[in-house]
């Protein structure tokens, strides 16, 4: 069926001239105050590269306005899809890998690297360090407390009334479910993070966690389900991660599991940030900040 997947490239390098390596997640910008925020957001340096880590929008317009603005901004901007950039609706001419394509395309034609470029090697302050987009789904295999199996975990979620969106508007084609979409693309995405150079550390890039842990604090536990898979749980010892990023749970902070930084770096919608004591901002991925920044 065509993958997109390319070859890992590591001749693409940024100058070693300090710069930061940032993150944001989740922007809405369907919501003025979230087209806002993004409005004002600037480089520290011309340097800085800015991870972008999925659910920019729901439609391709907003998306392209989006990355157009932030790349037009930063020294370079990768991006990986969140659940809101595949929806599809009826009136959508594009479902499943086919809108992924597309938004790949998009993001392309304006400078964005994608999960279908090759690997990016940050040589700034804190490098080198391989920057692998991630595009990788879930597959219903995060359960909740009280469910042993996914039928369970759904009828846990039916009960509640907590159902994802997606199973209305994420279509799988030309897939027969998200579940095998979601294991195409770890099985995809494995192959080319085996071919990284054992001696350079990662950043894994993804929207959707890759351990189940963070998703212990959601207040409704039934979501998780469409936050993962258990496929990814050692890939930040795997693929030696100096960094995990990833948002979709809108609770950001910082954790850390074996060792390993896991950045949730989500804006979240304007209910959420607005009432919050301090003004959001770009998580700074690379260098590590000391304390007190």
């Amino acid at each position: 069926m065509g993958a997109l997947t390319g070859a890992i490239g590591y001749g693409r390098r940024v100058e070693s001239r300090p710069g930061h390596l940032y993150a944001i997640s989740d922007l809405h910008v369907r919501y003025a105050e979230n087209r806002e925020f993004v409005t004002g957001l600037r480089p520290s340096s011309d340097q800085d590269w800015l991870i972008v880590a999925g659910d920019v929008a729901e439609t391709e317009e907003l998306v392209a306005w989006t990355l157009e603005l932030l790349a037009g901004r930063f020294h370079t901007v990768l991006w990986v899809p969140g659940n809101h950039e595949l929806w599809s609706r009826d009136r959508d001419p594009l479902r499943g890998e086919a809108r992924y394509r597309r938004l790949v395309d998009l993001a392309r034609g304006l400078g964005v690297v994608t999960p279908e470029d090759p690997y990016p090697v940050w040589q700034g302050p804190g490098g080198p360090v391989v920057l692998a987009p991630l595009f990788l789904l879930y597959d219903y295999t995060f359960l909740p407390p009280g469910a042993t199996t996914q039928a369970e975990a759904m009828a846990l979620a039916r009960q509640s009334g907590v159902i994802c969106t997606d199973e209305m508007l994420l279509h799988p084609d030309p897939y027969p479910s998200r579940e095998a979409w979601c294991h195409a693309r770890v099985a995809q995405t494995a192959a080319r993070l085996d071919e990284v150079p054992p001696e350079l550390p990662t950043v894994l890039i993804n929207h959707w966690p890759l351990v189940q842990e963070p998703t212990r604090v959601l207040r409704y536990p039934e979501f998780a389900q469409w936050c993962g898979t258990v496929r990814t749980a050692d890939w930040h010892i795997r693929y030696s991660a100096a960094a995990v990023v990833y948002g979709h749970l809108h609770i950001p902070r910082t954790t850390w599991y074996d060792g390993v930084r896991f950045e949730e770096v989500s804006l979240g919608y304007p209910r959420e940030w607005l009432p919050r004591p301090t003004a959001p901002k770009l998580r700074r991925i690379l260098p590590v900040a000391s304390s007190g920044e």
